[in-house]
């Protein structure tokens, strides 16, 4: 089978994540690529702005850009460490949040150990509040207490691994039942 039929048959995973914004990230996704190679799997890797962009609005073609390999993806691996604050990359969750309305596996790594609430009362001033509901001090704004690691929309809809790579296998062992 030459090359590119091969690729063809092989399950794509769209990999997705803040990753783009690495002082190394093509090093980062050059390791990433070879880990799905040795699953058998092809990597989908993120537009990076690098891409044939036009001049005008060039945001819009990285979104599209991305939309289209989101799409053609038979899964999707995500990076959801949290960034620049307590949750992960808003785009990440987006593009998470687009493959679980199309259907689409996700596996997660990343995510802090313990629970958002405990990371949550770790970095801002929390109370509970007479019913036991866990509130910011001066806010009151309650804060999500299920026990789960992320917010319980992504938790409730995605698997979670500690690394990449037992996130590719994970991808993997779910497309392989899939596929079954």
């Amino acid at each position: 089978m030459n090359q590119n039929l091969d690729l063809l048959a092989r399950r794509r995973i769209y990999l997705a994540g803040p990753d783009v914004f690495r002082p190394d990230a093509r090093d980062h996704f050059v390791r990433l690529a070879a880990a799905c190679d040795a699953l058998g799997l092809a990597a989908l890797l993120p537009a990076d702005g690098n891409e044939e962009l036009s001049a005008q609005a060039p945001e819009k073609r990285i979104y599209e850009a991305n939309m289209q390999r989101l799409r053609g993806a038979d899964g999707v691996v995500a990076n959801l460490a949290c960034f620049r604050g307590l949750e992960p990359d808003s785009g990440t969750v987006f593009e998470v949040g687009a493959a679980v309305a199309l259907q689409i596996p996700v596996v997660a790594y990343g995510v802090p150990e313990g629970s958002y609430a405990d990371r949550a009362k770790s970095a801002l001033p929390c109370v509970l509040d007479a019913a036991g509901v866990l509130r910011e001090d001066g806010s009151g704004i309650a804060v999500e207490d299920f026990g789960q690691p992320l917010n319980l929309m992504m938790a409730c809809s995605i698997h979670i691994e500690p690394t990449p790579e037992a996130a590719l296998r994970k991808m993997a062992e779910l497309l392989a039942v899939l596929r079954g």
